[in-house]
């Protein structure tokens, strides 16, 4: 006999979601669906009319825990809509800021997944490495682009302004002094999840994988022809669910997808593992790789270099694509530009594109374990929200309406 349970709203993440699944007699989930509740703001909407340079200051409010990738995917499209060739030491500062950012993000999700993996007497060395980690990579962004949370010199065009040699000099030494620290921090959570007595499988499922590049991100790797994006009534078969979900349903050639550092580690490090833990240690071992090119960027740097492109703001109604690999994986964001004002701006968030595939890899094991399979996607729903539920005029009937975040 079939059991319906619900996990209204699922826990330690940002946003808020529902995890609906049906069991069997044992408990064993036969059919998961994973869905946004998160009410729609408007953003991109908002975004809509007014001068190309509001774009990413608008966009990276969408969410207080991704403004970085963002605000890069922002500027990436307005810069590939209005024709721009970014400086390659303003390329080098974008992508130092959205290293710093990753492992700081990855180091959060660490401290909301501890008490799935960290025993007491572990449990301060752990949070206590999590704050230091993140203290210093706060500090990089705070540095490079102007404020950690909205990073003001992240422009169309470039970077307002290059770092002075000092500065680049204390980063280095900085982020080198760090290394030990994130090393260490990284072994013991990589071994304290391997120890988690897990199922074999769980959360292991079939569908492809998404990633652009294994650092940055890479705009031509998107091909508009290929994506499709539908409302919940088509993917859903419950009509409750379909009428209450606040994200539409992106595919890729027809397909749900799976994005973020797993899908990085198979595309482009031949990482072969699947499901929670090969999640968990792929974010891991990011924290190392983003550090390590973050340090080599410093390294390189030249600080007398120009940062800024001069460009038309005018534009000529040229759809324009940045795409950059944030922590939870390919974040897209669309914009045309023309008469000086954005025409039309979307946001293809990494949530948006797991969802989906969150709710069946919790299929074929007991219901207990759903919420690990959840929170090993990390999941952010205020930027994936593009669908808001509406009544009709007498209040009976509910419908979704498209609404772009």
């Amino acid at each position: 006999m079939s059991e319906k349970i619900v996990i209204s709203p699922t826990s330690r993440q940002e946003g808020h979601a529902e995890l609906v699944m049906e069991v069997d007699d044992a408990g064993i989930v036969t059919k998961g669906r994973y869905f946004s509740i998160t009410p729609v703001r408007g953003l991109e909407k908002i975004v809509t009319g007014k001068a190309p340079e509001m774009a990413p200051v608008i966009a990276q409010r969408i969410c207080g825990v991704c403004p970085i990738p963002h605000t890069l995917a922002s500027v990436e499209a307005m810069d590939d809509s209005l024709d721009i060739e970014v400086p390659k030491a303003g390329q080098l500062l974008r992508e130092l800021t959205l290293a710093a950012h990753t492992v700081n993000s990855h180091a959060i999700h660490h401290f909301l997944i501890a008490t799935d993996f960290v025993p007491e007497n572990l449990f301060a060395t752990a949070v206590e490495s999590v704050s230091e980690i993140r203290k210093n990579m706060q500090y990089v962004v705070d540095m490079v682009a102007g404020e950690g949370i909205h990073p003001s010199d992240i422009r169309i065009g470039g970077m307002a302004k290059n770092i002075s040699e000092l500065a680049r000099k204390k980063l280095y030494s900085r982020l080198k002094a760090l290394v030990p620290k994130v090393n260490d921090h990284v072994d013991l959570m990589a071994g304290l999840i391997a120890d988690k007595d897990l199922p074999k499988g769980l959360g292991v499922h079939d569908q492809p994988i998404m990633a652009s590049d294994k650092i940055y991100g890479k705009r031509d790797f998107f091909d508009l022809d290929r994506f499709t994006e539908i409302m919940p009534e088509s993917w859903y078969d419950d009509a409750d669910i379909a009428k209450r979900a606040c994200s539409t349903i992106p595919l890729y050639d027809g397909i749900n997808v799976e994005v973020g550092p797993r899908a990085r580690a198979a595309k482009f490090g031949g990482f072969s593992e699947k499901g929670v833990v090969a999640q968990h240690m792929a974010r891991a071992i990011e924290m190392k790789t983003y550090l390590s090119r973050a340090i080599a960027i410093l390294d390189e740097l030249d600080t007398s270099a120009p940062v800024y492109a001069d460009h038309d703001p005018r534009g000529t109604n040229k759809l324009g694509i940045g795409v950059i690999e944030g922590p939870r994986g390919t974040d897209i964001h669309m914009a045309q530009v023309a008469d000086g004002k954005t025409q039309y701006y979307s946001a293809l968030v990494p949530t948006t594109w797991n969802i989906p595939t969150m709710g069946p890899a919790t299929e074929g094991f007991h219901y207990d374990y759903g919420p690990h399979v959840i929170r090993a996607y990390d999941p952010c729903l205020s930027c994936a929200t593009h669908v808001m539920v509406v009544d009709d005029e007498d209040k009976s009937v509910i419908k979704n309406d498209m609404v772009r975040l």
